[in-house]
């Protein structure tokens, strides 16, 4: 199978993180996965959400805000805000993001804090909200080793997280769809994983015909196997920027 962009069916779209890509908050990455970008960065309030101090939960919270520019595909979208109200695909996003970005933390460690993390897509062809999980990540692990011991009672971050599309295209299982073998996938998939290999989310559907046990297998194997090389990607990014910071 040649894939519209040349690779193999296993191989992942090219993807840099760049770590401090704004200037204010506590933590910013850029991550690239092929044509979509998203802007990632991670910032700090000393309170926590009215819920967990009703209830009167311990610890602190880690959320998601999810956007996209207007101009982040091919036909200019309307911003959410003059419509007055966030639509049901940026609400489901941006809570995925936050669930996913959750089992990477100790909460009790944040402390009475809630971290945000906001995720900005400026060029989107596909994996958007991958990308968001994936690179919201790295900047929640710079935020902690940078706010550890002033904003946080200890560095909170345990391990990372990231996500990953699989799918099913003329046949074939491929990994990292692009925008145009997302649009006409047999079976599309969405895989969250930390870097022991635990599953956060599996979100996975079939456009045409039902999808058999044997191919959600090997489509959970090739997501893992792509996750794989990701993760080393995110670890690579986090020793970049605390080299930087020590120089």
């Amino acid at each position: 199978m040649t894939r519209i962009d040349g690779r193999a069916p296993d191989e992942l779209r090219p993807m840099i993180i760049t770590p401090d890509y704004l200037s204010h908050p506590l933590a910013s990455v850029l991550i690239s996965c092929g044509n979509t970008r998203v802007v990632c960065a991670a910032s700090v309030d000393a309170k926590i959400p009215p819920w967990m101090k009703a209830q009167k939960v311990p610890g602190g919270w880690v959320t998601c805000e999810y956007g996209m520019l207007p101009a982040s595909t091919h036909e200019r979208m309307r911003r959410e805000a003059s419509a007055g109200k966030q639509g049901g695909r940026t609400v489901e996003i941006q809570r995925l993001i936050g669930r996913s970005l959750r089992m990477s933390v100790d909460l009790l460690k944040v402390g009475e804090n809630t971290v945000s993390l906001d995720c900005d897509v400026i060029d989107a062809d596909g994996g958007t909200r991958c990308a968001g999980i994936t690179g919201a990540a790295v900047a929640l692990a710079l935020a902690g080793q940078r706010g550890a011991g002033t904003l946080f009672p200890e560095n909170p971050f345990r391990e990372s997280v990231a996500a990953v599309s699989v799918g099913i295209v003329d046949g074939v299982p491929v990994l990292d769809l692009c925008y145009e073998e997302d649009s006409r996938a047999e079976v599309d998939m969405n895989v969250v994983m930390t870097t022991s290999g635990k599953l956060v989310e599996v979100q996975g559907t079939a456009e045409g015909e039902p999808f058999s046990r044997a191919q959600l297998n090997e489509l959970l194997d090739l997501a893992e196997h792509g996750l794989r090389q990701i993760f080393e990607i995110q670890r690579q990014a986090v020793a970049a920027a605390r080299e930087r910071a020590r120089s």
